[in-house]
């Protein structure tokens, strides 16, 4: 900066008459410190935004409006549902989001030539292997400065609140269209997203918010390639190593860069046949690969037959069957009554899925947990096989499920030393199992030091063993423990190792969250999700439980809403040939009212709940369905072609701008769904149209849409193109 002085040794005329000017009086003194004072506040006024506190305030005002009281305890990274000494005093609370990552900017795959320009940084990305620190979570979900706007933004205009109500419409009169319109039905599901959106008006006509730009522009054209990875066709990101198929990621472990390519299909590929033939028999290409070759060839219970894989019905990892072997449980645990007092159990270390086949037959809904470091992938043969299945590691992280969520763990052969690292693994089991619950574990071939190590941890932690047993036909032996239901023997430990954990270690939050070497209590209170244990199966479905408060009325409003639009549309309306459907994924559930819609059909609904949206998952599993968290900025944790259907709604509107690149979830969505599978999307206008574009670039057949005002449904098939 120049400055202009006047000639050097004399003073310049304005300072010579600053010199000279009389001093100035206290009241003149005064007077300019107030016009200065009243001029920095007028422009301050004027051109500052809404304060964060404000914003704050009306993120609170629509979560409290959006999902009423919460159901008591746990609230996860997005909570609403946590537990409430006392509901009628205390406030909705939101969790930590995915902290952000420190990792370096990703950049656009060169595998798409096309992105969208001046799209906002994603507002959170979860923390890396390589850099991850540990946090605690807190009781509220705190957000970043610049994070507050954009959610106030998000929820100020609430996706429903258009005249036909977010319900899918009709173009011509005489045209068969999905009836979506619920009246009364879906009143009390929208009220309060409407009194919600009457307030924001009239915050809106005293503000001008910032306009958001485009989910996906319209100008952008796609090019596409395929993954480059040594994988090919069984590329799981955030799994795999980049291109090297061969290892593996210890932890969930997602790739810098957007995933943006397209995985290749086998070469043998061919669509799987309907339920529940396919139960017993696949085609070996669609799953194939060489250690998968050599296991089968080690293992009676895996044919080979031609072109296909069979399962005889009664053989499987078990000798003597897995029905021999549920029965061996049953005479161990009389009060086990599949069905109807168990719902939903996880199965841990998957291998043929038959304790999951078998207790299909019971009505109990099975989902293995095929883990990372299985690379004969069984947990893909269990999927193509139309069972229940996801991946996940058991490590330092927890496991992506609400606490308190399974009637039962199983665990066969698993060889998992849930003794080590100071029992982190078993303190992990005991907050996912309900209070009450059974852990089932099975072996072989015993050893000593590990059993003692075992049972040490379990007295530890004041799991009951209630049963123990050899049985001569399978040739195991099978331990029964069971998780207290009250905190009473907690209390009376003799050594309070483990401890018991903070209130401020929410025993709720499951996304990127570390696992404490502290012991969760159980629920206390009769307002208190999982102090009692759920209704009968199918009662339990249709049953909503006091402790869910003023959600009552808003969960039993969701599910009579998407009954009556499975009923009247989905079925029938939409052009799905449900004779085909098996493995279903509901990539934005809420009270899990689409998947109650589905449960007499024969499929199985994987109902995911974002992680930027309310915590809800809790309330799936307490009806007698399963579910995860996952934040859709990253790949899914399942391997290719997984799913038969994919249901979005409004998933796109409610994400806005949190990821780089959105079109990253269509390339998603791409790679988990099969060939000839299809996905319903719901969705805004103006965000539907670009998305009809971008799946045309995919070559997916747009088999029908409607429109109406500034909503549309549309039903798409994916093809079998490669580009």
């Amino acid at each position: 900066m120049t400055v202009f002085r006047g000639p050097p040794g004399r003073p310049s005329a304005l300072v010579s008459w600053w010199r000279r000017r009389p001093p100035l009086g206290f009241a003149a003194k005064v007077s300019i410190a107030i016009a200065l004072g009243l001029s920095f506040v007028i422009t301050w006024t004027t051109l500052s935004p809404t304060s964060s506190s404000q914003q704050i305030s009306t993120e609170r005002t629509y979560f409290a409006a959006d999902i009423a009281d919460p159901p008591p305890t746990s609230r996860n990274a997005t909570s609403t549902s946590g537990h409430r000494k006392k509901p009628s005093s205390r406030g909705h609370k939101k969790r930590h989001p995915p902290a952000r990552s420190h990792r370096p900017n990703a950049t656009p795959s060169p595998d798409a030539t096309a992105s969208v320009a001046n799209r906002p940084e994603p507002d959170s990305m979860p923390e890396q292997e390589s850099n991850e620190k540990e946090r605690e979570p807190a009781s509220e979900w705190e957000t970043e400065p610049g994070e507050e706007q954009e959610q106030e933004q998000e929820f100020a205009v609430p996706e429903e609140n258009v005249e036909n109500n977010g319900k899918a419409p009709k173009e011509e009169e005489d045209e068969k269209a999905p009836e979506l319109e619920l009246g009364d039905d879906s009143s009390e599901l929208d009220g309060d997203e409407d009194d919600f959106a009457e307030t924001a008006k009239s915050k809106d006509s005293k503000k001008k918010k910032k306009k958001l730009p485009p989910l996906f522009s319209p100008a952008a054209h796609y090019h596409w390639k395929l993954c480059s990875a040594k994988s090919g066709h069984h590329y799981t990101p955030c799994v795999d190593f980049d291109g090297d198929g061969s290892q593996r990621h210890h932890e969930r472990s997602c790739p810098r860069s957007p995933v943006t390519c397209l995985v290749s299909l086998p070469k043998e590929y061919k669509l799987p046949a309907p339920w529940p033939e396919r139960k017993e028999k696949i085609w070996y290409g669609n799953v194939g690969h060489p250690r998968l070759s050599s296991y089968v060839k080690e293992n009676s219970w895996l044919n080979r037959t031609g072109e296909h894989l069979v399962f005889p019905a009664e053989e499987s990892e078990f000798k003597g069957g897995a029905k021999h072997y549920i029965e061996t449980i049953d005479e161990m645990v009389p009060d086990i009554d599949w069905g109807k007092n168990i719902r939903i159990a996880l199965d841990i270390g998957c291998k043929s899925a038959g304790f999951g086949v078998a207790l299909l037959e019971k009505d109990v809904i099975t989902l293995s947990l095929g883990l990372t470091n299985d690379q004969t992938d069984l947990a893909q043969v269990a999927l193509e096989r139309g069972i229940p299945a996801t991946i996940g590691s058991l490590g330092s992280r927890r496991l992506p499920f609400p606490s308190g969520a399974f009637d039962v763990i199983h665990c066969s052969e698993c060889n998992i030393p849930w003794h080590s690292n100071g029992g982190k693994l078993l303190l992990e089991m005991n907050r996912i199992l309900r209070p009450g619950g059974y852990f089932i574990i099975s072996s072989r071939h015993g050893d000593l030091e590990s059993e003692e190590g075992i049972s040490a941890s379990m007295t530890a932690v004041c799991w009951n063993t209630i049963a123990y047993s050899s049985d001569d036909v399978s040739e195991l032996g099978v331990k029964i423990f069971q998780r207290p239901a009250s905190n009473e023997e907690y209390d009376l430990r003799a050594k309070k190792d483990p401890p018991f954990c903070k209130e401020d270690q929410n025993k709720a939050t499951a996304w990127y969250t570390p696992v404490k070497h502290c012991l969760h209590k159980a629920p206390a209170g009769i307002e208190e999700r999982g102090s009692d244990w759920p209704e009968e199966w199918p009662k339990r479905l249709e049953t909503f439980s006091d402790w869910l408060g003023d959600l009552q009325t808003r969960v039993a409003a969701d599910h009579s809403h998407w009954k009556a639009v499975v009923e009247k549309s989905y079925l029938d309306g939409l052009g799905i040939n449900w004779t085909n459907i098996r493995n279903v994924l509901d990539m934005k559930a809420v009270y899990g009212g689409f998947a109650a819609a589905l449960s007499s059909e024969k499929v199985w609904v994987m109902n995911v709940v974002p992680v930027h949206a309310p915590d809800t998952l809790p309330v799936i599993y307490e009806r007698g369905l399963i579910g995860v968290y996952h934040g859709w900025c990253e790949p899914f944790s399942t391997y290719p072609r997984s799913y038969d259907l994919l249901h979005a709604d409004h998933l796109f509107s409610r994400l806005k701008n949190r990821c780089k690149e959105p079109v990253t979830i269509l390339v998603e969505m791409d790679r988990i769904l099969r060939p000839g599978g299809w996905a319903i999307i719901r969705e805004k206008l103006e965000i539907l149209d670009p998305l009809e574009a971008i799946l045309k670039s995919l070559h997916w057949e747009i088999v029908m849409t409607f429109r109406k005002d500034k909503e549309g449904i549309m039903s798409v098939k994916k093809t079998t193109w490669r580009p």
